[in-house]
């Protein structure tokens, strides 16, 4: 199993971040990919990847929450560390990026450009995108549509939408959706969805953490040790084996994350 998305380089690991490692391989999870957010986080995801080599893998990018009047700036300094050909020979996809409105429209505008640009740096260095969308995505399909034919690929991250939403980000046909923990929650209609409208050829397994604990762990950190949880839950959404879903969501990440050898 992979964990497509754990913050692991967060301070909620400072304490036990090699217990939280050892956890997760035990429970079956074979690598981590790690987000950057901001430009501080590029280091920090960069320090935790070469901590554990083989095992976690870098994204680097900057989220739309941490977009702010200075975001070209920020954006400069992350493309120059991104481009080093040791931090690049390392790094399988651009993200965390994307649109975010759910807080705040104060930068809007300066979020879709600087969207807009990291998705060029996906199509200039052929990586997929690790994309996070909280009520923007008509505005963030729009700017993908752009670029549609050059992009490799990558992953609508902590999907929670319906059908109709599923079935515009999967027109994107070299992208699939990451489930976490959300799935497994008692309210969820996100069982009913998978089964309904994506095919488990367009799904990959995530954690988000340390946020949104699967059930029956909910309230508690989350941690890649966890996806199991996730799995179980999807593999009876679509009526298969749990071994099934992990075969399938593994060939999923493969196709996606071609620098990756799994």
């Amino acid at each position: 199993m992979t964990d497509t998305h754990i913050h692991l380089d967060g301070p909620e690991f400072d304490a036990d971040r090699d217990e939280v490692v050892a956890r997760a391989r035990e429970a079956g999870i074979s690598r981590m990919f790690i987000p950057a957010i901001d430009l501080k986080t590029v280091d920090s995801v960069l320090d935790v990847c070469r901590r554990y080599p083989g095992y976690a893998y870098p994204m680097l990018g900057l989220h739309p929450e941490e977009v702010r009047a200075d975001w070209r700036e920020v954006l400069d300094a992350i493309h120059s560390r991104l481009v080093q050909a040791d931090v690049l020979a390392q790094t399988i996809a651009v993200g965390e990026v994307g649109i975010d409105y759910y807080w705040s429209r104060e930068f809007e505008h300066e979020q879709l450009e600087a969207f807009e640009e990291q998705v060029r740096w996906a199509v200039e260095l052929q990586l997929p995108l690790m994309i996070h969308c909280r009520k923007g995505q008509q505005e963030l399909v729009r700017i993908l549509h752009r670029y549609e034919k050059d992009l490799v690929g990558g992953v609508f991250h902590c999907f929670t939408g319906n059908e109709k939403e599923a079935a515009k980000l999967l027109a994107f046909d070299r992208f699939v959706l990451g489930i976490g923990g959300v799935l497994t929650f008692k309210k969820s209609h996100l069982p009913e969805v998978l089964a309904a409208a994506v095919p488990l050829t367009r799904v990959v397994l995530e954690t988000d953490a340390p946020y949104m604990a699967p059930v029956p762990k909910r309230g508690q950190r989350n941690e890649s040790a966890f996806v199991p949880w996730v799995l179980q839950r999807m593999a009876e959404s679509y009526g298969v084996s749990a071994d099934e879903v992990e075969r399938q969501t593994e060939e999923n990440v493969r196709r996606v994350f071609q620098k990756v050898r799994l």
